[in-house]
């Protein structure tokens, strides 16, 4: 059977495609998913009406992310984490943390938009990618810095003094 595809399958084709696919594969599979048509002549016609709708839609959905991707860009994110030793953070920055970051500074963004190649476990600066669809990739500079600085920490330590009033009391 012939058949007219409305999305991009990778193991079939492109949207708008026609290809030849079994009977049944057509039937109970991709037409009523509504992945596509039978190639018939009414329906080369459904299609080209709704191939003209989706390429204005792509169309500002690509300028809506290009508008986000130059507002993430501007963003510098800094995150506070508990440090270790040698630098080492206990635990790891995650896509989360990162996107609510930039929702704080007024920039909707989804955290599964937020691409961390390897795991960020230390401090220091990284560059994370945040995919936006439709080609549209921003990318963000994430500072991480400790919680406690060495210096801060040691200090916290010290032992206070004694006073007069806590001598007499002994």
């Amino acid at each position: 059977m012939k058949i007219i595809l409305r999305d991009d399958i990778t193991s079939l084709g492109e949207a708008g495609e026609v290809v030849e696919v079994k009977d049944g594969y057509a039937r109970n599979y991709l037409v009523p998913r509504g992945m596509a048509y039978p190639a018939t002549k009414g329906n080369v016609k459904v299609w080209e009406d709704e191939k003209k709708k989706r390429f204005k839609r792509i169309a500002q959905e690509t300028t809506e992310a290009e508008k986000v991707r130059k507002a993430i860009e501007t963003v510098d994110v800094v995150v506070t984490m508990q440090v270790g030793e040698e630098g080492r953070l206990f635990g790891s920055v995650t896509n989360r943390m990162i996107a609510e970051y930039i929702e704080a500074k007024g920039v909707e963004v989804d955290h599964r938009h937020i691409v961390i190649d390897e795991p960020i476990r230390s401090e220091g600066t990284f560059v994370v990618k945040v995919e936006l669809g439709h080609a549209v990739v921003a990318h963000v500079n994430v500072k991480v810095i400790p919680e406690n600085p060495p210096e801060e920490a040691e200090a916290s330590e010290v032992v206070p003094e004694t006073t007069e009033a806590d001598e007499s009391a002994e």
